[in-house]
C-alpha cells in the first residue's frame, strides 16, 4: 500500500468509526432533549477521550519503538504507564482531594495529569538510561520495564492496604482504564496537552527516520543525538502521561498499532506515526462500541484491548519472525 493510500484510508476507518459510534444507539438524541443530554454528557465524553487517549498511546509508541530500537517498547509493557499509575495512585489514595473544600476541588483536573506527567517522565529517563547503558538490547529494556513495573505495583500495593474502601474500588478499575471518568472539565486541560504533543511528535518525524542510519549518520546530518532523544522523551512521557490520567492504564495499543501499521506502510515515520494516531483512535472507539454492545455493564478497556490485541499480535509475530529475529540483533 503507498503511503498517501494508507492515509486517506486510515482516515477513512476513523471517520466510520466516529459515525458508528455516533449512531450506535440510533438517531433518537435527535428528537428527544433526554437523549441529546445523554449523549452530549456520557457518550460525547466517551468517544472524545478514545479518540485522544488512542492516538497518544500509539503515537507515543511508535515514537519510542525508535529512539529505543526496540519493536517491543509499549508503555504498558517497558513500565512507563506504570510510573505515571503510580503517580496517580498516590495522588488519588492518598485522598487529598476528598479533603478539599468544593471550591478547590476542581484543582484535581490539573494535578493528576501532572502528577501522572512527571510519572512518566522518570521511568522514561530511567528505561532510556538503562536501555543505552545496556545497549538497548531488546531483553535488558523489556526486563527493566518489569522492574520498574513490578516497584510501582509493590508501592501501588502498600497504598491499598491504607486507602479507604472507596478509593480503592474507583483505583482498581481506573488502573485496568476507563473511558467513563471523563467529562469536559478534564477534556478541557488534557486534549489540547496531547494535541500539542503530537503535532509536536509528527514534526520530529523526518528526524526519526535518521536514527534508523545510527547515531554517527544522524549526527552528520546535523542531528544532536542527545537532545532529540530526550525531547522524544518528553513528548512520550507527556502523551502517556495526559493518557493515564484521564483514561487509567490501557494495555496492547501501543504495541499493537505501530507494528501493523509499520508491516503495511513501511519505515518512513512521516506515515507511521500519523496513521499509528488514526488507527490508535479507531481502535478504541470499536472497543467502546464493543463494550456498548456485548455487556450489560462498563467492562475495563484493558480486558478488551487485551483480549483482542494478545492473539492478533502473537498471529503477527508468528507472521514475521525473521522481522523478529533482525531487531533482536
Amino acid at each position: 500500500m503507498s503511503q498517501r493510500n494508507a492515509i486517506y484510508w486510515a482516515l477513512v476507518i476513523f471517520f466510520c468509526a466516529v459515525i458508528a459510534f455516533i449512531f450506535a444507539g440510533g438517531n433518537d438524541w435527535l428528537s428527544s432533549d433526554i437523549e441529546l443530554h445523554i449523549f452530549l454528557n456520557i457518550r460525547l465524553p466517551v468517544l472524545l477521550t478514545a479518540i485522544a487517549v488512542g492516538s497518544a498511546i500509539a503515537m507515543s509508541s511508535g515514537a519510542l519503538q525508535i529512539l529505543l530500537r526496540n519493536p517491543l517498547a509499549d508503555p504498558s509493557i517497558i513500565g512507563i504507564s506504570a510510573g505515571a499509575s503510580l503517580m496517580a495512585a498516590i495522588v488519588l489514595l492518598t485522598g487529598s482531594f476528598a479533603l478539599m473544600p468544593s471550591a478547590l476541588n476542581s484543582m484535581s483536573y490539573y494535578i493528576l495529569p501532572l502528577a501522572c506527567f512527571f510519572g512518566a517522565l522518570l521511568s522514561s529517563f530511567i528505561i532510556y538510561a538503562l536501555a543505552r547503558k545496556l545497549q538497548a538490547s531488546i531483553s535488558a529494556v523489556i526486563l527493566a520495564g518489569i522492574g520498574i513495573s513490578t516497584i510501582a505495583g509493590a508501592i501501588i500495593g502498600w497504598l491499598f492496604i491504607y486507602a479507604p474502601p472507596q478509593s480503592i474500588k474507583n483505583l482498581s478499575f481506573w488502573l485496568m482504564g476507563s473511558l467513563h471518568n471523563t467529562n469536559f472539565t478534564s477534556l478541557a486541560f488534557a486534549v489540547p496537552i496531547i494535541v500539542v504533543s503530537m503535532a509536536l511528535l509528527l514534526v520530529q518525524a523526518k528526524r526519526l527516520n535518521w536514527l534508523y542510519l545510527g547515531t554517527t549518520a544522524a549526527q552528520l546530518k546535523g542531528l544532536d543525538p542527545l537532545k532529540f532523544e530526550r525531547r522524544i522523551l518528553i513528548l512520550a512521557a507527556l502523551l502517556v502521561g495526559t493518557s493515564v490520567s484521564i483514561a487509567g492504564s490501557i494495555a496492547f495499543i501501543g504495541l499493537l498499532v505501530p507494528h501493523f501499521v509499520r508491516h503495511m506502510v513501511g519505515h518512513d515515520n512521516r506515515v507511521v506515526l500519523s496513521v499509528s494516531g488514526l488507527m490508535g483512535a479507531t481502535l478504541l472507539i470499536l472497543t467502546a462500541l464493543l463494550n456498548e454492545w456485548l455487556f450489560d455493564m462498563i467492562v475495563p478497556v484493558s480486558m478488551l484491548t487485551a483480549s483482542i490485541g494478545g492473539p492478533l499480535f502473537i498471529y503477527s509475530l508468528l507472521k514475521q519472525p525473521r522481522a523478529l529475529a533482525a531487531a533482536e540483533r
